[in-house]
């Protein structure tokens, strides 16, 4: 294990320790209080991620949305996915949906959406063999919900799907109510809450074909593995798994304390017994432990990273994880359940995934 502190500051570290905890013991009543209060609103049985609306937001007022909808079953009806994904943009073999007759209906329905409804922009559209992402910009206070506007389009692409698919859509008809049509009830909605993000959904929508490509060409690397038992925990896992068998696994965990000189010298430390065959093992919870990690990766090296929300069945790994899943580079562990609300992880989450930590490099 790799864990690094000044033993000079160790009896005032203790002193300090002391009366953090006792500081902590009284945020943490106050946090408790306002735990509550920010959760109440999902008190109850927890929503669909297709139903679920920002509570206490006004979805007839001016903002950014980017939108997802999957079709009923999730079916491969809008198109086929072509190309590589390894193959750069602008060439002939780039990932790219190739469109069938429903898809391309399903476009002009979405741009249908700025004809019927002035104060709406479409900023984005990516069209997936079973779902679809947009982004619509509501330019200011609309006289209906972003809801309304989101049924018309779906009406639109309902009466495309019974007159291009009929037979499917026939069947469709004839399924439980409950269920949907073409697509799934309800939508999922995100809210543009920061600078930076709209340039990252962006990139997001456009990187889709290639992330589904990368999915298919290692389909052992992106499926999720429940119940993985490994050193004496149960995990959900998602990555190289082949990872927890190499013969050399190094802990990382950092003192708060270190200072920038100390993680600098700890980093490169870290890095040479990587680059000699060892796989890193860590929650990246610390400064310090994100600094290495972060070194780690950026040199595609071997990685063990356990985190603390879990793993839906459809999970996949975000960002520059998904290459590093693709390459075989990572490995993800997530111990608990999967939980949609943002949430601050605790202490005793921060000590148990450590420990989990120790226990993996442990058995080697």
């Amino acid at each position: 294990m790799l864990y690094y502190s000044n033993k000079q500051n160790e009896a005032n570290n203790q002193n300090e320790a002391n009366n953090q905890n006792e500081a902590n013991n009284q945020n943490e009543a106050k946090m408790k209080k306002e735990t509550y209060e920010a959760q109440k609103a999902f008190a109850g049985e927890k929503k669909p991620s297709m139903q679920r609306r920002c509570v206490g937001h006004d979805y007839s007022s001016r903002q950014i949305y980017m939108i997802t909808m999957v079709t009923e079953g999730r079916r491969p009806l809008f198109g086929q996915i072509a190309g590589r994904s390894d193959a750069p943009e602008g060439c002939p073999d780039a990932p790219r949906l190739v469109l069938s007759d429903l898809g391309e209906a399903e476009k002009e329905c979405w741009h249908e959406i700025e004809r019927r409804h002035p104060h709406v922009c479409s900023l984005a559209l990516q069209l997936m063999p079973d779902h679809l992402h947009g982004i619509l910009f509501v330019k200011e206070k609309m006289e209906v919900p972003l809801g309304k506007v989101l049924l018309g389009f779906k009406h639109g692409c309902n009466k495309a799907f019974r007159q291009l698919v009929p037979s499917v859509a026939v069947l469709q008809q004839q399924t439980e109510r409950s269920h949907g049509f073409l697509f799934a009830p309800g939508y999922n909605d995100r809210l543009l809450l920061r600078r930076g993000q709209l340039d990252a959904w962006r990139h997001y929508l456009a990187d889709n074909p290639r992330r589904l490509l990368m999915k298919r060409e290692h389909p052992d690397l992106f499926r999720v593995q429940r119940n993985l038992q490994a050193f004496g925990f149960t995990f959900s896992a998602i990555g190289n798994r082949f990872l927890l068998q190499y013969p050399h696994r190094i802990q990382v965990q950092c003192s708060r304390r270190l200072t920038e000189t100390d993680v600098h010298s700890l980093t490169e430390q870290t890095l040479a017994i990587a680059r000699q065959g060892a796989v890193l093992v860590s929650p990246s919870i610390s400064p310090g432990e994100k600094a290495i990690l972060r070194a780690a990766f950026n040199e595609h090296l071997p990685l063990i990273f356990l985190q603390e929300n879990g793993l839906t069945g459809l999970a996949k790994p975000g960002g520059k994880r998904m290459e590093a899943c693709a390459r075989g580079q990572l490995l993800i562990l997530a111990p608990w359940e999967q939980h949609n609300e943002k949430m601050v992880i605790s202490r005793s989450q921060c000590l148990s995934l450590n420990e989990m930590a120790r226990r993996i490099c442990e058995s080697n």
